[in-house]
């Protein structure tokens, strides 16, 4: 017996349909642990549902309230349009059902997720191995990366990454084993309407698009089936209106079907459709785009040099190898298995090579992050699991063949089990937070804006729907502007940057920087040095902002400085303030220790920062009284050094900072509510969040 071939199992029709249904179910319930875990949680709460744990998938719900609700019809980033986004669509069609927003948009991602089990199992159905397909499912539907962005609440179009790549990978190959031009139709069918499930993935599409056509032409070039194919494919990959593409597709499909074309006219049509569709797609700049894209360090702009917000994301970061194999495969071990089983699957079944684009991105998360690991589960799942085939081919016991099968795949199913269980990721917001833009909602109009930093974007819009100059699709150089209004020290500055920023956004719907500084050609340090002037002259007044402060951002603060903490001219980055915060600290005798090697010498007044020892200039201890009242006890140690020491009563938090942090507008305004009359007036005040209105 062969045993790099599968060996023909006699499945039929219903059994086929009861593995799908018995590997969804599993892939649901699995999904399901975390809802189990999180019942009890009443802070993860809010309308009677859980909340949801991705950000992202706050901008997603506002489209849908815009269309279900009609809100949010002054944000400029936010189309009453249906069919902008296949999420969007299905979770409106879900709630004209009678399902409430809050619940669809909870499980969504893992209705749609756990529908990869289909494409995998008729791969392996498609070589007469239905229950290698099922052994592969099983794994594929819940290893580690695909199970962290598909998870219960990850409502995002993540939901689709791997999903409808694998719907592609199947009608590609299947085209290719039977030469039928009925899967060519649902193969181009799934490709068209891939950037209306998946835009972010079209590169992949791409990619394996044009190895299908290669491999039809190293293949099987002297097939008249491979040159329709190559034109075909050509079409549903060309970047046009889905409805269009249809059309032309379908004429194009019944001019090939019913007129004679010689071999010789074929190939010329064919290389001419690939030619077009390279161009228009601008298929080379679109890679390149995208790789330059996470690896860049710095947006340059009309000789101005910003920060670049990819070197503060997790997911676009270098990663090592063993978390790649962890994402990927669950284990070391089981990225080994998988790629030395897709190896030997290549070997034998050499279509599978249509599979190497999401193998390849997802080692190419090595360099470009985390979220390109997701893409490769599918296929490192039938990879392993073939591998697991190989070796129980030296079983002739059939029976006991497929147990050995199904023990090694449950073996490589455990770890990723068990990163499952311990996965208990909060939701975005907690109920007090919702309460505080709850409250917002009520006291603003749908045409106000906020002022926060882009992580919160999306979830500002979906709670109190007002509107926002960043989020986290629109954080570009105009992080620079929120960055200066969230840590200037100057209270006048923050106020005058929030009225010219906001006012300009409305009128220009573009960057606000570009216009702030008028590409360049403004001077940015002096445009900033006037705005601290109280008499500065401001565009008048249309809508009305808030300042949304909140107890968490607290964590981020240095980040946020990153972004600010520069010379735009130059790129060259000012001196690195100080700033450093934990929950985790000991006292022992008369030292505290705040841990990263900082200790708190109280007897001598100092600070012990490594081997250096700096004077504490004040110590302040801040929390309210029964009352709620806020009370400061401010103590001056010694007013020529630059760190001083706040200590929050309410949180058991020890903040170590510097005099221009100690003096931001955040610190002042959320911590000591220290805020000045005339330009901010406090209308939500909580602990976990606090919203100042500006006056100006």
């Amino acid at each position: 017996m062969d045993i790099l071939t599968f060996s023909e199992e006699k499945i039929t029709k219903r059994n086929f349909i009861i593995l799908v249904l018995i590997a969804y179910v599993f892939s649901v319930l699995v999904r399901l642990i975390w809802v189990y875990q999180m019942k009890d949680m009443n802070s993860f709460y809010w309308n009677g549902e859980l909340m949801i744990n991705t950000n992202d998938g706050y901008y997603f719900a506002s489209w849908v309230q815009a269309i279900v609700d009609h809100m949010h019809q002054y944000n400029l980033r936010i189309e009453d349009n249906i069919f902008k986004h296949a999420v969007v669509a299905l979770t409106v069609l879900t709630v004209k059902l009678g399902i409430s927003i809050d619940t669809a948009i909870l499980y969504m991602s893992t209705i749609i997720s756990s529908l990869v089990v289909i494409p995998i199992i008729l791969i392996g159905r498609l070589y007469g191995a239905t229950l290698f397909g099922f052994f592969a499912a099983l794994l594929g539907s819940v290893t580690w990366s695909y199970y962290n962005r598909t998870m219960t609440g990850y409502y995002d179009t993540d939901m689709f990454s791997a999903m409808a790549p694998m719907f592609i990978l199947y009608f590609l190959i299947k085209t290719i084993e039977e030469n039928n031009i009925k899967n060519i139709f649902y193969a181009s069918l799934m490709i068209a309407i891939y950037p209306f499930l998946y835009d972010q993935g079209k590169a992949i599409v791409y990619a394996m698009g044009l190895l299908s056509m290669i491999y039809m032409v190293v293949f099987h070039r002297k097939e008249y089936f491979t040159y329709k194919m190559i034109i075909l494919l050509s079409i549903a990959l060309l970047p046009m209106p889905f409805v269009l593409k249809i059309l032309f597709f379908i004429i194009v499909l019944i001019i090939l079907e019913k007129k004679e074309f010689s071999n010789k006219q074929l190939i010329m049509i064919s290389i001419v459709s690939i030619v077009v569709f390279l161009v228009a797609g601008n298929v080379f700049g679109l890679i390149l785009s995208k790789i330059v894209s996470y690896i860049e360090k710095e947006d340059i702009e009309n000789g101005l040099h910003f920060f670049s917000v990819n070197q503060t994301v997790r997911e676009a970061g270098k990663i090592p190898f063993e978390v790649m194999a962890n994402r990927i495969s669950g284990s070391t071990i089981g990225i080994t298995v998988a790629l030395i089983g897709y190896v030997l699957m290549l070997v034998r079944y050499r279509a599978m090579i249509l599979a190497l684009p999401l193998i390849g991105i997802g080692i190419f998360s090595l360099w470009g992050g985390l979220r390109f690991t997701v893409y490769a589960v599918p296929v490192a799942a039938m990879g392993a699991v073939y591998l697991f085939y190989v070796v129980a081919g030296f079983v002739h016991n059939k029976t006991l063949r497929y147990g050995v099968i199904a023990f090694l795949t449950a073996l490589l199913l455990y770890p990723n089990i068990v990163h499952i269980i311990g996965y208990k990721v909060p939701t975005v917001f907690s109920k007090s937070e919702v309460q505080a833009l709850d409250t917002l909602k009520k006291i603003s109009k749908p045409h106000d804006y906020t002022v926060a930093w882009w992580d919160y974007g999306y979830p500002i819009w979906y709670y109190s729907d007002t509107n926002t100059l960043i989020d986290g699709g629109k954080h570009n150089n105009d992080n620079f502007i929120v960055s200066q209004m969230l840590l200037t020290s100057s209270q006048t500055q923050a106020a005058n940057l929030a009225r010219v920023s906001v006012e300009t956004y409305i009128k220009n719907h573009g960057i606000v920087v570009d216009s702030l500084f008028q590409n360049g050609e403004v001077n940015p340090s002096k445009f900033l040095n006037d705005l601290k002037d109280i008499n500065y002259k401001l565009p008048q007044k249309t809508v009305d902002i808030y300042f949304y402060l909140p107890y968490r951002m607290v964590n981020i603060l240095p980040t946020i400085n990153l972004f600010s903490n520069l010379d735009l001219k130059t790129g060259k980055k000012f001196p690195q303030n100080f700033f450093y915060s934990t929950t985790r600290f000991q006292e022992k005798d008369d030292i505290i220790y705040l841990g990263s090697n900082i200790k708190l010498l109280k007897k001598q007044g100092v600070v012990q920062l490594g081997k250096q020892r700096v004077p504490i200039k004040n110590f302040v201890m801040v929390g309210h009284n029964k009352e709620g009242k806020l009370q400061k006890v401010v103590q001056t140690v010694n007013r020529q050094s630059p760190i001083s020491i706040i200590y929050m009563q309410d949180y058991q938090r020890i903040i170590v900072l510097d005099t221009k942090m100690f003096n931001s507008l955040y610190i002042q305004l959320f911590v000591f509510e220290n805020y000045d009359k005339n330009l901010f007036e406090p209308v939500v005040i909580s602990p976990y969040a606090k919203i100042f209105k500006l006056k100006r």
